[in-house]
């Protein structure tokens, strides 16, 4: 047998560490240029019209509530990696030209991001769809293709991570009327 099969079967198997794929997401978000306070300025224009009491402390609370997710994490990391790929040109022909060009006709970006909105209902679909659309804020700038920086994923999932929040502070609201409870006190299904 081979020195590489016998490290291949020695390799200790692998296992999930929750903790480090939420630090990961954290850390790839700052390190590709985006704050947490960043999307909830998204998230407070999608909402400050339905809810004028809504405060930044809440859809910083509720876009915290998101990226705990891990599935949101799995989208985040994914895009994120793809984007650094085709930044440092390590993609194969014609994926390296679609994703470095945001090519308009490639939606697997939007697919991605659509994984996230799901997890809190079809009124992310509408929050994102709106927000992409509009590309205030944060995603404008991840949408400025002059700085040489390539963020075909990353606007999107940004959009989707704002839409998400914004739906759960929207369930999060209706439930509060319904109970009467304050919102830190309302444990949406999803946080079972």
């Amino acid at each position: 047998m081979s020195e590489a099969n016998e490290a291949k079967q020695a390799k200790i198997p692998y296992s999930l560490n929750s903790k480090k794929v939420a630090e990961a997401t954290r850390e790839w978000l700052h390190n590709r240029g985006v704050k947490v306070e960043e999307i909830a300025e998204l998230v407070m224009l999608l909402q400050k019209k339905y809810y004028p009491n809504l405060t930044m402390e809440e859809c910083i609370l509720n876009v915290e509530k998101v990226l705990s997710k891990r599935e949101v994490q799995n989208a985040v990391l994914t895009g994120i990696q793809l984007d650094m790929l085709a930044e440092e040109g390590k993609l194969l022909s014609p994926l390296q030209d679609m994703l470095e060009n945001d090519e308009g006709l490639y939606g697997v970006d939007e697919v991605l991001a659509f994984s996230i909105v799901n997890v809190y209902g079809s009124i992310g679909f509408t929050n994102y769809g709106y927000i992409d659309k509009l590309k205030p804020g944060v995603l404008e700038r991840l949408n400025d293709k002059s700085t040489g920086e390539t963020h075909t994923f990353l606007d999107d999932i940004v959009g989707a991570v704002a839409a998400a929040a914004s739906s759960r502070i929207a369930h999060g609201k209706q439930a509060e009327k319904e109970t009467g409870d304050e919102p830190e006190e309302i444990r949406l299904p999803e946080d079972h």
